[in-house]
């Protein structure tokens, strides 16, 4: 615990105010030595998997900050098959690892899964399927009409405006926040209502940024017209 909270914590409190990379470095080892620990831990032992998964992630949220700018790269091709194919991967990776893995190991590690009965249940899947539907067809007009795919990665070599981007500039986040909320519903869980409302901040906070500043660079005048005309989260009622 001690080298923790000297490289870690302590550290971090010294790089907020000075701003020196090898210190970052320093701080981002010590995170992924604790992080392999915690791997090493579960592997061993067989349990322990929420406390591995959420140093995964943080691990994942550091690498973020501190590379995040570099992680945007546009499409290699305009091909609507290969970029498809790509797409399609991509969300089912992406929804098995946040829909069905994080969600299960939250509620095992907080109670037993339970699946809610009538009403809710109903409500829990009928805004699933409402928020895939957006997510997926989100996912399409990306790759049809920008050339690309959600992915920062590999993303669009154009500006995306159409369909579901018309009315509100983040559809794909705004489905992936009514899925989570919907899983919550399905099993009544608050621990998962959390996960997902605390994605959200994050996605708000950190990637964002990020995102929205890397469209300026790229599509300039296009996009700073396009952000002052659709908001983040509340769709307007015209196109």
């Amino acid at each position: 615990m001690l080298p923790d909270l000297a490289v870690v914590a302590l550290l971090s409190i010294v790089r907020a105010y000075w701003e020196k990379e090898a210190l970052t470095y320093v701080i981002l080892g010590g995170f992924a030595f604790a992080t392999l620990y915690c791997i090493n831990a579960t592997v061993l032992t067989g349990g322990g998997f929420l406390a591995t998964v959420l140093m995964v992630l943080g691990l994942c949220y550091n690498l973020f900050l501190i590379y995040g700018q570099r992680s945007f790269r546009p499409a290699k091709t305009s091909s609507l098959m290969v970029n498809g194919m790509k797409t399609t991967l991509q969300i089912i990776c992406v929804w098995v690892i946040t829909l069905v893995v994080f969600p299960v190991l939250l509620m095992r590690a907080f109670g037993e899964v339970t699946m809610a009965d009538g009403f809710v249940r109903w409500i829990g899947l009928g805004l699933f399927l409402v928020s895939s539907l957006l997510g997926a067809g989100s996912a399409y007009v990306m790759v049809r009409k920008g050339a690309g795919t959600p992915l920062p990665l590999d993303q669009t070599q154009k500006l995306v405006t159409q369909g579901p981007y018309k009315y509100v500039r983040n559809p794909m986040a705004i489905a992936g926040i009514g899925q989570g909320a919907s899983i919550s519903l399905l099993y009544w869980s608050l621990p998962v209502l959390a996960y997902a409302l605390l994605g959200a901040v994050l996605w708000h906070l950190v990637v964002r940024p990020l995102e929205e500043e890397n469209m300026l660079e790229r599509f300039g005048t296009e996009y700073q017209q396009y952000r002052m005309k659709v908001k983040c989260w509340i769709p307007r009622w015209s196109a």
